[in-house]
């Protein structure tokens, strides 16, 4: 008797499947064309992504080919198992980075954020174990119900914003740019450009290099940055001078020297291209690559048409600040965000008053 798998046609309503995805997809990419910088399109593309691997799955199953079945359930199982070692290990996982940044960076509260993340993934639990024993019971409800609730929906944003980040990481502009703007970070001893600003400095230089070697349209490099308290000169300065004396053409940069913030970074630079006589310039803007979704948020609230490019950072260094910009972004929006958790303390009221309803019938 033969084991050969016998190949079933895929019902037709498996192609009509296909549709949810590819609709969500049409959806995503409008929005993302339109808009790179919009949080909610992780909630596009997550439908996209999910559904089309539900639809995937489905059309698998249906084929009845064992062995493409086996290899497809073992690459899933795998998946999953992974995630959940993760899961199971994120305090840890949070802790021996924070202890690594300890050794490499100051330490300030910014730079701390791994570890009071993973302190309280391990102490919180055993807190509201401890509370829920020596309160009466519909408190314990609500100090169940309501945490949660807010966990989860801090959670939810949380993914989306790492799913638009890492889209982010994918935006190759094309070499027809006419500025590049790179944006300040701070330097040392009041005029020293530091290793992380050298790393913008450089991803824009070599930008503007290879447009030059491949297109030969000219660009207008900004540096971007005003003097802080601690600083001799201007960030904007410091960065054109250690660009000129890496490769690029004096004429080729100007600086900008007033800025203070992200958001003036933008501006003020798109003042200074206001200025030259180009209609409809091309515009990129270079900073960090965990920055890049933010700065992206800043250009478009300083009205400037611009997509950013990252450069590099330092892995240890990168939990730490993905979670900084996720807070500042959070931030963005608090009336928003106060809104909903005033709807999720009455969704738990509310279930907190069913459960004690129920319990009287």
């Amino acid at each position: 008797m033969s084991n050969t798998a016998v190949w079933v046609p895929i019902p037709t309503e498996y192609y009509w499947g296909w549709l949810i995805p590819l609709v969500f997809g049409v959806i995503f990419t409008w929005r993302y064309r339109h808009d790179k910088a919009r949080l909610s399109n992780g909630i596009w593309f997550s439908l996209f992504f999910y559904s089309f691997l539900a639809l995937l799955a489905m059309t698998i199953f249906g084929t009845n080919n064992h062995w493409l079945i086996i290899i497809c359930g073992a690459i899933f199982i795998s998946f999953i198992l992974l995630l959940g070692v993760l899961f199971f290990l994120q305090a840890f996982l949070l802790l021996w980075n924070a202890w690594i940044v300890w050794r490499h960076e100051s330490h300030t509260l910014a730079n701390m954020l791994t570890l009071i993340l993973g302190l309280a993934i391990l102490i919180l639990p055993f807190v509201a174990s401890a509370i829920g024993n020596r309160v009466p019971q519909p408190v314990n409800t609500f100090i169940t119900i309501f945490p949660n609730l807010v966990i989860f929906y801090v959670a939810f944003w949380f993914y989306n914003y790492l799913t638009m980040l890492v889209i982010y990481q994918f935006n190759h502009p094309r070499l027809r740019q006419d500025y590049i703007i790179v944006l300040g970070a701070g330097l040392l001893n009041g005029d020293e450009v530091s290793p992380l600003l050298a790393q913008r400095i450089m991803r824009g230089v070599k930008f503007y290099q290879k447009q030059q070697r491949k297109t030969g349209h000219p660009a207008i490099m900004i540096f971007s940055g005003g003097q802080g308290p601690d600083e001799t000169v201007p960030e904007g300065q410091a960065m054109l001078a250690y660009a000129i004396a890496h490769g690029l053409p004096a004429a080729a940069g100007w600086a900008e020297t007033k800025s203070t913030t992200t958001l003036e970074n933008m501006r003020f630079s798109k003042r200074l291209i206001d200025q030259g006589q180009i209609q409809a310039p091309r515009t990129i803007f270079v900073t960090n690559n965990y920055h890049t979704f933010r700065a992206g948020m800043f250009a478009k609230q300083a009205g400037l048409k611009a997509d950013g490019i990252g450069a590099r950072t330092a892995r240890f260094f990168l939990p730490d600040a993905i979670i900084r910009e996720y807070i500042a972004i959070f931030a963005r929006h608090k009336w928003w965000h106060a809104a909903a958790t005033l709807g999720m303390l009455l969704v738990s009221v509310v279930m907190v008053w069913l459960d004690l309803y129920s319990g009287q019938l």
